[in-house]
């Protein structure tokens, strides 16, 4: 004996509420679970550039105060100090990006002398810090 098969589609709405609180949700979590980089104490006026790529920050910096101050990863070195301190560093990860961020107003001359410094290290990659222009 052969029974009709009929199928029977119930119309509804989709309730849509547990969904847009399930997002809620993971944007909280993910707001609240995000870190953010803050390199607070040293005041560094970069100088402005119409190309500025942004580099990520686990990169070794090196930073130039305007009073000639020079900082390794916001430790305080001198010029002589720093080839030392980047040796290892070079071993370890020769892949790795130095960012230079040096005031506007340090002489080219200190940044030239200590791109020397870094060269000597071992370091292949180096970048230096720029913000973007505004344009008026």
């Amino acid at each position: 004996m052969k029974f009709k098969r009929t199928t029977v589609l119930e119309k509804g709405k989709l309730d849509i509420t547990p969904l847009i609180d399930v997002v809620f949700l993971l944007i909280i979590f993910f707001m609240l679970s995000s870190t953010f980089i803050l390199q607070p104490g040293i005041k560094v006026n970069l100088p402005d550039s119409k190309v500025s790529d942004a580099q990520p920050e686990e990169n070794i910096i090196v930073t130039i105060t305007s009073e000639k101050t020079i900082l390794l990863n916001d430790e305080k070195v001198d010029e002589e100090s720093l080839s030392i301190k980047l040796r290892p560093i070079a071993k370890r990860t020769p892949e790795r990006i130095v960012i230079i961020k040096a005031d506007e107003r340090v002489n080219h001359g200190l940044v030239v002398k200590i791109m020397g410094e870094i060269k000597d290290a071992g370091i292949k990659r180096l970048a230096i810090a720029t913000k973007p222009k505004k344009d008026k």
